[in-house]
C-alpha cells in the first residue's frame, strides 16, 4: 500500500501559482516598458541595450514566469494512489449449477 500523502508534499494552489506567475510577468514587462522610455531619451550603446531589452525580455519573461520554482521537482512529491478492487476469475464461477426451472414430474 502506498504511503499517506503528507500537506507538506501538497503542491501549491492554482490561485497563488496563478498569481505569482502574474507578478514575475508584470515586473518584466515594467522593466520592458523602462527600457523602451530609456531609450528614447539616451544614446549610443547604451539605447542599444535598451532596445534589445525591450525586444528580448517578453520571451523571457515567459520562461521566467512559467518557470518551476526554486528548489521543487514535481517528481519528488508522492503521488495519491486511489485504491484498486481486484476481482480473481474465481469469483465469477460457481460450484452449484443453476437450476433449469422447476422440474416436472
Amino acid at each position: 500500500m502506498a504511503k499517506a500523502q503528507s500537506l507538506t508534499s501538497i503542491a501549491q494552489s492554482p490561485e497563488d501559482e496563478r498569481k505569482s506567475r502574474m507578478v514575475k510577468y508584470l515586473i518584466a514587462m515594467t522593466i520592458r516598458v523602462i527600457c523602451i522610455v530609456l531609450a528614447m531619451f539616451v544614446q549610443g550603446w547604451l539605447m542599444w541595450v535598451c532596445f534589445a531589452g525591450a525586444i528580448f525580455l517578453p520571451y523571457f519573461a515567459v520562461v521566467i514566469a512559467n518557470g518551476v520554482g526554486a528548489g521543487t521537482s514535481k517528481d519528488s512529491a508522492p503521488k495519491a494512489v486511489a485504491p484498486t478492487l481486484v476481482i480473481d476469475a474465481s469469483s465469477f464461477t460457481s460450484t452449484s449449477k443453476p437450476s433449469d426451472g422447476p422440474r416436472a414430474n
